[in-house]
């Protein structure tokens, strides 16, 4: 492990809720993300898991402690700072696709890509193109995404998190609406990313066999970690 890259570190999280009362949802919540790694973040409902996965993708900046991205401490930076760093480095998988139903798969792939503005129009669009063909869905591109399955639609989701090539992808329950055949080929993606091109997944499930197949597992309960499984070696 000593030889793969940190790309996230958390030091003594903690998070509290005022409303209706004052409530720590997390405790000096303290792991490190390597590089090329599939982490899930696994407990019950109410452990903490999506609230911990808010805080590290710089969506949730009230908390206590710090969090570092590529050796960088992001903790207390501005929010057009944040936006910067989230755009490049992170990208998002939801248990909903978010897609906008009446652009085609293609464009819908290019929006990141697009806000970042780092390439071209022409270079933006080839790049979704390549990203919708290492998911299979290259002859979808020009159909308007809400043509598409479910399935297929997560697939376009998770095209667009890749396009600007992030450190980190970070998923929010992202099988949660698939059925087992489509959560068995996102887990395969996921697999995918992470082994060929070093990318680290970060992903929030409640699904065991979805956690057991990953690296490795960080479970929660009552804001604190519990259990902390490496297979990731």
């Amino acid at each position: 492990m000593t030889d793969r890259k940190i790309v996230l570190s958390t030091k003594n999280i903690a998070k509290f809720f005022y409303e209706p009362v004052k409530f720590q949802a997390l405790h000096d919540i303290n792991f490190e993300a390597y590089e090329g790694e599939f982490l899930t973040l696994v407990g019950k409902s109410g452990s903490g898991k999506s609230t911990l996965l808010y805080c590290i993708s710089t969506m949730d900046t009230a908390y206590e402690g710090e969090i570092s991205i590529k050796g960088k401490n992001i903790t207390g930076m501005k929010t057009d700072q944040l936006a910067a760093i989230r755009n490049e480095n992170i990208g998002f998988v939801f248990q909903f696709h978010y897609l906008l139903p009446e652009f085609s798969c293609l464009k819908n792939v290019m929006i990141p890509a697009l806000k970042l503005g780092k390439y071209s129009h022409q270079e933006i669009e080839e790049r979704a193109y390549q990203k919708l063909k290492i998911l299979g869905l290259d002859e979808q591109a020009l159909k308007p995404a809400s043509k598409l399955s479910g399935g297929q639609q997560q697939r376009v989701a998770i095209a667009r998190a890749l396009i600007n090539d992030p450190a980190i992808i970070m998923g929010d329950e992202p099988t949660g609406n698939l059925d087992s055949k489509n959560t068995a080929i996102v887990f395969d993606i996921f697999k995918e990313i992470s082994k060929e091109f070093g990318q680290t997944i970060i992903a929030v499930t409640h699904d065991n066999d979805f956690a057991k197949a990953s690296d490795r597992t960080i479970e929660l309960g009552d804001g604190k970690i519990i259990n902390h499984k490496k297979v990731f070696e």
